[in-house]
Parts: C-alpha cells; structure tokens; sequence
C-alpha cells in the first residue's frame, strides 16, 4: 500500500517537472495568436511615401555597392579625346588617343546614405606641332597619369617623354616637355567633370 502511493507521488513529481510545449499550456490571459492578414493594392497605395536609396529590393538602404567601371572608364575616355587641342607660345597639341584607362569605380549606399568612389591611371598618346629651327615639325610624345582617387584631383600629377627626339635641339626638346606639361590643368578639369557626373549615378 505504502508502496503504490510512493508511487503515485513519484508519477506526479515527475508529470509536474516534465517539459510542455508553451502554446499547449498557454492561459486564457496570454495574448490571442495573430491572424493573418492579405495585403490589398490600396494598402500599398496608402503607405507613406518613403525615400529610398539603391535597388527595389534595398528599402531599408542597407549596404549595397555596385560596379561602375565600364561607364567610368567609357566616361573618361570620352571626356578626354574631346578635350581639343592645347596652345603654347611656339605650337600647339592635342591627345590623340587613351592607350590605358584602368581602375575601379564603384556606387556604395550605406544606412540610405549614396557615397561614390573611384581609383584610376591613365597613359596618353599626344601628337603636335611645334616651331623648330624655323619650320613647323610634327611631333609625338606620352602622357602618363599616376594614379589618383576621388577627392584628391589637386594632387594630380603627370608624367611626360616625347616619342622622337631625333634631330630636335636639346633645348627645343626642353621647350616641347614643358609645354606638354600644361596639359595638366584641363586634365584635371575634365577629370572634375566626370567626378560631379559620378556622384549623380
């Protein structure tokens, strides 16, 4: 007898101790489950209208960045080749071609804030014509443009050689380098162009 109730109360400890899943054991003061509920048109017309930066699927303007380097480089190409000519006192030149354009551009928006960036080195071709001895002498020669980043343009630098050296006068090989060199300031002026169009990508 004594043993059946040690029994009984051993079974009871136990139930009492035993885990239940919370939803089975929930009490009438527990709130009621939430019902779900289909969203119509007019709902998503009425919701406020909210800004957003980045993709459709972003809404909350989380990280999302996004490759730019085929219009930066197509950009850049494009705004130096229609730079024109540049004049010196004893001739003028002009880029001819954009041998190498290379580097990264890229669109980030970070907590629904756009920011944009690039890095870039460029390489020239120029051709001119400069007064040499008394006569006009076509002449050739290569830009070289180190790399450089967004927001660091007054820092640009370039470096210049000319292509044929023969038959021109030390002096007048001096003259043209030197004349080359001002081609550092419409650089750097187109290249401000094509950062203002990048931040309004």
């Amino acid at each position: 007898m004594e043993g059946g109730a040690a029994a009984v109360s051993a079974g009871k400890d136990a139930e009492s101790s035993s885990y239940t899943y919370w939803v089975r054991g929930a009490s009438r003061d527990a709130a009621p489950l939430p019902v779900p509920k289909k969203i119509e048109a007019a709902d998503l017309c009425n919701q406020p209208n909210q800004t957003h930066l980045g993709s459709a699927w972003n809404r909350a303007g989380t990280w999302e960045e996004k490759n730019l380097n085929k219009w930066a480089t197509d950009r850049i190409k494009e705004l130096l080749v229609t730079m024109g000519s540049v004049d010196f006192s004893g001739g003028k030149a002009e880029i001819a071609e954009v041998t190498r354009c290379s580097g990264d551009a890229f669109l980030v928006t970070v907590r629904n804030k756009k920011r944009v960036g690039y890095t870039y080195e460029l390489a020239l071709k120029v051709k001119g014509e400069w007064q040499i001895g008394g006569e006009n002498k076509k002449m050739k020669g290569h830009i070289d443009v180190p790399e450089f980043s967004f927001g660091e343009l007054d820092d640009l630098q370039i470096e210049v050689k000319l292509s044929e050296e023969k038959d021109v006068p030390p002096q007048d090989k001096v003259r043209i380098i030197k004349d080359l060199k001002l081609f550092l300031q419409p650089l750097r002026e187109k290249l401000l162009q094509f950062e203002e169009e990048l931040k309004d990508r």
